[in-house]
């Protein structure tokens, strides 16, 4: 038996794909509940704020309170705020991202030469005239981050490309890595989920489906991992997984949860 005072869960590919409940996720997070274990939930959905989950996920029944919700969006925000404070981003990302750096009271310009910082996220609108205007924002040595790693999304049929892949194309051009990933696995992702649970990282359990942000947040953080196949990691993709990514557990679903507890 293990006693977690703290559960870490992903969004997307753990309790929703798109807009739709997963199997069984209702029944791990009752779990997780009835053995009182504190609850954050955190995507590395760079277009969302903690309200949408809310939203999202209260027509299934599960109630969620916007404070026990982080997003790579409101991550990114929240660090930038606090370490850029008054200084210009240029936001290559989506329409709801800017509005979330906005309310969390980052400056912004769209215009390249003003760029005091740069910020990479997922933007569907992303062009050839995208990434020449990023090249130019990122002359010289301005500080250059991304609002998460994952190169692919989940949809409700198949996979689209994600922030990842947007940040690699400016990386390529400007011939440089970000300075830093803000969402998962990183240690500021890390931080920001710990300041909201108050828990001993040791007691904290982390469940997702990828091995390269959740399964590595965890294991970075010295908390315990679990994997679920319910969203892009098959068993075949364990095969040559690194130790930074290898899960303590892997679970065909978050309902299996209770085999943990």
């Amino acid at each position: 038996m293990t006693d977690y005072e703290a559960a870490i869960l992903d969004v997307d590919g753990t309790i929703v794909r798109g807009e739709e409940l997963l199997p069984g996720a209702t029944d791990g997070l009752r779990t997780l509940e009835a053995a009182g274990c504190s609850r954050l939930l955190f995507s590395n959905n760079p277009t969302r704020g903690s309200d949408h989950y809310r939203e999202t996920l209260a027509p299934h029944g599960i109630d969620v309170d916007p404070e026990t919700v982080l997003t790579s969006a409101t991550v990114s925000a929240e660090y930038l705020a606090a370490t850029h404070p008054g200084e210009r981003v240029y936001l290559v990302g989506s329409d709801r991202l800017e509005s979330i750096l906005e309310d969390a009271a980052v400056e912004l310009t769209t215009e390249p030469d003003e760029a005091e910082v740069v910020l990479g996220s997922f933007d569907d609108t992303f062009s050839y005239g995208t990434l020449w205007s990023a090249l130019q924002a990122l002359e010289g040595d301005v500080p250059f981050y991304g609002t998460d790693p994952d190169a692919t999304v989940p949809i409700d049929d198949g996979e689209i490309p994600g922030s990842g892949a947007m940040i690699a194309a400016m990386e390529a051009v400007a011939g440089r890595e970000p300075d830093a990933i803000l969402g998962k696995p990183s240690s500021v992702a890390a931080t920001a989920a710990m300041d909201r649970l108050a828990a001993d990282p040791r007691n904290t359990l982390v469940v997702g489906d990828r091995l390269d942000t959740d399964i590595a947040l965890g294991n970075r953080a010295g908390m315990e991992t679990a994997l679920v196949l319910t969203g892009v990691t098959d068993r075949a993709d364990l095969a040559d997984v690194g130790a930074d990514a290898e899960p303590d557990h892997v679970l065909e679903s978050l309902a299996a949860v209770d085999t943990l507890l």
